[in-house]
């Protein structure tokens, strides 16, 4: 009995300090925590350093800008301009973020994923064409035309898209629920990777012939 206690008293101390490691406040308890990259004087909470309130300015919480287009003269054809923490100091554990999407006549936002958060985009000009992909196994796509003024969500981690097919320029804004979403694009991963992937591999995943996956390597 000596010895079933001792090994309930231990898993039970053992279960504690595991609530207690992941345990957090369920709210923060400061008005804001702007980002700094001075080491020294700041506390660091959720990837930054933050700056003493007290030092905090307007300009930590603001961005001039998001009204110019950005350049689309690339191979897809759009350009995406993210307004993250590391733009504006100030979102820094708020959770949220904003990009900008422009798109050359059918031009695309190549297949990819935000492997920290959800997005729900907004069309201000042209025509999208837009869609998700769900999880394995069932690989079920979800897509819309949208314009103008409609407004469409990517769930939290699914590969989406969108793609201009109009004959003039397009724009949207997407809000994210991450002050960092970070974006993970399928064909750089997979095709571009430093070092690369080992074609046999890719062949094989693909179904494709060793030679067109060094091509499409290349590519990238």
């Amino acid at each position: 009995m000596k010895g079933i206690r001792s090994i309930l008293i231990a898993l039970g101390l053992f279960a504690f300090a595991c609530s207690s490691a992941s345990a957090y406040d369920p709210s923060p308890l400061q008005d804001f925590c702007v980002a700094i990259k001075d080491i020294k004087n700041g506390v660091f909470v959720n990837g930054k350093f933050c700056k003493d309130p007290k030092l905090a300015v307007a300009e930590d919480f603001f961005f001039s800008g998001l009204n110019r287009p950005g350049n689309t003269s690339n191979p897809v054809g759009s350009n995406v301009t993210m307004i993250n923490v590391d733009i504006i100091p100030g979102l820094n554990t708020l959770g949220i973020s904003l990009v900008r999407i422009d798109y050359a006549p059918y031009g695309v936002n190549p297949p990819h994923t935000h492997p920290r958060g959800s997005e729900i985009l907004l069309v201000v000009e042209g025509t999208l064409y837009v869609g998700f992909v769900t999880a394995n196994p069932d690989n079920r796509l979800f897509t819309k035309i949208l314009n103008p003024g409609d407004v469409f969500v990517f769930p939290f981690g699914m590969v989406h898209f969108q793609f201009n097919i109009g004959k003039t320029a397009a724009v949207a804004f997407a809000g994210l629920s991450s002050q960092n979403a970070g974006v993970i694009t399928i064909a750089n991963a997979v095709f571009g990777s430093n070092p690369p992937i080992n074609p046999d591999v890719l062949a094989k995943a693909f179904q494709l012939n060793k030679n067109v996956v060094k091509y499409l390597q290349s590519r990238f």
